[in-house]
């Protein structure tokens, strides 16, 4: 049976000592990390990495804070070059919204990525966590920084489940701020921990326990780590979808200086009603535009 918090085997202060420690040793060297840091870095890194591994967003945040380093670089330039950077990242609403947000920073804030939580929420594409993690990771806030790599090390060392289930909830985020030192800094430094033991060693298959500061007050090992008993996780299919589809078609479009007929657009997948349906879906989400000779190209 999971525990409450006040119930863990491992107090707040002595998780937050163990985790600030490994991660001081083992966090990985990544360039929207470290006190000299551009808010800007962290803002774009943030972003990219919703629903995408490091590993592909590593040459992609690099090349744009080479080509924009600076929010008021970005909002100079025009938003389909924003989307044609954003390259096979994925989910390219993200490189709209992002150059909106940019947009606004300069509009509002003087080019300065704002620290109040409230200002980077107002900003296009700034949810809860994403401001959190600004506010956080930019800033040295004292505030909860709640993702799925978070909620599963909270889950598993406090709790004793397995995860911590598909949605992250205001219990999610009140258990991670009662963990949290008082000392904003450390705060800070202890929530890119937590994230960074989900992704190394905390993970949703296979975790490394043995190598794990926790692991000897560890709730979910203490239980003899039980195996998840939730709604069965949805698996997200790529192959076929209309997902892929927009990604066929955004590669042409990203690969052409110039617009391109319909017919180099046809090309790219054989079954006509889906294609359709995809391209009128990149149309309607400002990814693509028809001029009026009928040619399709990255917005302006």
């Amino acid at each position: 049976m999971p525990r409450n918090a006040t119930q863990s085997a491992i107090g707040a202060h002595l998780l937050a000592e163990r985790i600030i420690d490994w991660y001081d040793v083992n966090a990985r060297d990544l360039p929207w990390r470290g006190v000299d840091v551009d808010p800007w870095a962290v803002m774009v890194s943030e972003f990219m990495l919703q629903q995408t591994p490091v590993n592909r967003v590593l040459p992609v945040f690099e090349a744009w804070m080479v080509k924009w380093p600076a929010p008021a670089d970005l909002a100079a330039e025009s938003v389909g070059e924003a989307v044609r950077m954003w390259g096979k990242l994925g989910y390219p609403r993200r490189a709209l919204r992002l150059h909106a947000a940019a947009g606004a920073i300069v509009a509002d804030h003087g080019g300065v990525v704002p620290r109040d939580v409230d200002d980077l929420k107002a900003l296009p594409g700034v949810g809860d966590y994403t401001a959190a993690a600004i506010a956080s990771f930019a800033y040295g806030q004292r505030i909860a920084v709640v993702d799925t790599n978070v909620r599963r090390v909270v889950h598993r060392a406090v709790l004793g489940a397995a995860e911590a289930g598909q949605s992250t909830t205001k219990a999610d985020f009140a258990l991670t701020d009662s963990l949290l030192p008082s000392t904003p800094q450390r705060a800070a430094r202890m929530s890119i921990g937590l994230m960074e033991l989900g992704a190394l060693l905390c993970t949703a298959t296979n975790p490394v326990c043995e190598r794990c500061p926790l692991r000897t007050d560890c709730a979910w090992v203490a239980a003899g780590r039980p195996a998840y008993d939730g709604k069965p996780k949805r698996v997200q299919k790529f192959a076929g979808t209309d997902r892929q589809v927009r990604g066929l078609l955004m590669d042409v479009l990203r690969d052409n200086e110039r617009a391109v007929t319909k017919a180099d657009l046809d090309v790219v997948w054989q079954d006509a009603d889906q294609r359709e349906r995809a391209l009128d879906g990149l149309l309607r989400d400002g990814l693509a535009v028809i001029d009026e000779n009928g040619l399709f190209a990255l917005p302006d």
